[in-house]
């Protein structure tokens, strides 16, 4: 749903804010603020896509969906990203969906519109390669991850990654939501889950877990975390050159 939105903090979204000057002015204008909620579908598989999305403090999971009906993550995307970056790549549409998994607000940008200022702006153009460089990072190591490490350790990375998209210690994701991005069963998500509270690392209430120890967390978690976040660190500077 759109809102009024009299002004956009070039800070809310990490790509925002290595945008030069002039491009943000150009941008201002397009940008429509709106609010997601959790199982809302921003694209579908197959369909193409009329806007691409800037997350603030919303959430939005990456997924292909398998024959059985399961479906699998390959990566997140919060506020250091963008949802539809395929555009870029010479396409409408893709084989994977892109679903809500927090509450929050975004920016969208019409998706024609947005296609110009890649294809006419030098500096957007070597952000968003080094954006996608970085989210193929996170795609390959999530397959190594899934293959070698535990379901608890799978968590802890997946806790990590959503605290560092949106600021906050409390977390809005039910078992079954986590479970399915995972492509796990929802008992592993529970074991799993109580592990973490018996440990005094977060507390654990049906739809809500609270991170009372993220150092605690981040010693638990595979390599993959710090691995993938290094890579973010390194590709998305402050402010890309004009």
């Amino acid at each position: 749903m759109p809102l009024a939105e009299p002004s956009v903090p070039k800070e809310s979204n990490r790509l925002f804010s290595a945008l030069p000057h002039a491009d943000w002015a150009r941008w201002l204008p397009r940008l429509e603020r709106v609010a997601l909620s959790v199982g809302q579908v921003l694209f579908e598989h197959g369909r193409p896509l009329s806007h691409v999305y800037f997350p603030v403090t919303s959430i939005v999971s990456l997924q292909c969906d398998l024959e059985d009906g399961s479906s699998s993550e390959f990566a997140l995307t919060g506020n250091e990203g963008v949802v539809g970056v395929f555009i870029f790549m010479g396409t409408r549409s893709t084989i994977s969906n892109a679903v809500v998994i927090r509450d929050g607000m975004a920016y969208r940008f019409n998706a024609d519109l947005l296609l110009d200022e890649f294809n006419h702006s030098g500096a957007f153009r070597r952000l968003i390669l080094r954006y996608m460089q970085a989210m193929m990072t996170e795609a390959s190591q999530r397959a190594v991850c899934h293959r070698r490490h535990s379901i608890d350790q799978q968590l802890c990375r997946i806790i990590l990654l959503c605290l560092d998209r949106t600021q906050a210690s409390e977390l809005t994701l039910t078992q079954e939501l986590i479970a399915r991005t995972m492509g796990v069963r929802r008992e592993a998500i529970t074991v799993a889950a109580q592990k973490l509270q018996a440990a005094g690392l977060i507390r654990y209430t049906r739809g809500s877990i609270t991170v009372l120890d993220r150092a605690g967390i981040e010693a638990l978690a595979c390599e993959c975390y710090k691995i993938v976040k290094d890579e973010f660190d390194r590709l998305l500077p402050e402010e890309i050159a004009s």
